[in-house]
């Protein structure tokens, strides 16, 4: 059955070139205009990802992805007019996986929705399970456990922290560690893995001025440290 997609934008012109674009590349699509609408479909439709405009009417996209995130992990992607960066990183670090900035392709829509839907779906990785020190990541079931103890990560979270630690003491760039989680990298979004790796290391207890576990280089990126 094909995958269900929940677009929650108030301009029907942009839901209907939006549909069409993602109907013809095999997606079922049902759609809302305004915030209390959307969790209302999203509730009963139960839709695969969700393609979310920030500026609604009334309850705004912000509002939705907190109401959405108590609920469930299902995928996000923010679209956005707003030109103030913190808007776009507010939506990343209340769990959004990605975000597209408006005017954007339709293509490009499709794209993302791939790419965040396979990264939800866990495409298959070798190892099986990745262990680092007190991390241990179980590819195939997506699960991460921190000395014994489960990690509650998003999608991104979880692709960002199976890369670090496949090679622990390799330093990655942002745009390396883009490209290795989403199939469409795009120069502009580099600066959004910071967002994801200041959540990783929240969800790790991990201190970025004593990191026990990821280390920023300055100008550079990221590595996980080895033992």
């Amino acid at each position: 059955m094909a995958q269900k997609i929940l677009i929650v934008e108030d301009e029907l012109e942009i839901i209907k070139l939006v549909r069409a674009y993602l109907e013809r590349a095999g997606y079922r699509v049902v759609s809302a205009t305004d915030g209390q609408e959307a969790l209302a479909v999203f509730r009963h439709e139960h839709p695969n990802l969700v393609i979310l405009d920030l500026n609604l009417p009334g309850m705004d996209g912000l509002d939705v992805c907190r109401a959405l995130r108590r609920q469930s992990d299902v995928p996000i992607i923010m679209l956005t007019a707003r030109l103030e960066e913190t808007d776009r990183l507010i939506g990343l670090e209340l769990g959004a996986d990605d975000y597209i900035v408006k005017p954007f392709s339709p293509r490009e829509v499709v794209a993302r929705t791939r790419a965040v839907l396979r990264r939800a779906e866990g495409e298959p990785v070798t190892p099986q399970v990745i262990a680092a020190g007190e991390i241990s990541l179980d590819i195939p079931r997506r699960r991460a456990t921190l000395a014994g103890q489960p990690l509650d990560l998003t999608t991104m979270e979880f692709d960002l922290l199976a890369v670090l630690a496949a090679h622990p003491g390799r330093v990655f760039t942002r745009m390396q560690l883009l490209e290795q989680v989403q199939e469409d990298a795009y120069a502009g979004y580099e600066r959004t893995i910071d967002v994801h790796i200041k959540n990783l290391r929240k969800k790790l207890g991990d201190d970025p001025h004593n990191p026990r576990f990821i280390e920023t280089i300055r100008g550079v990126g990221y590595r996980l440290l080895e033992e």
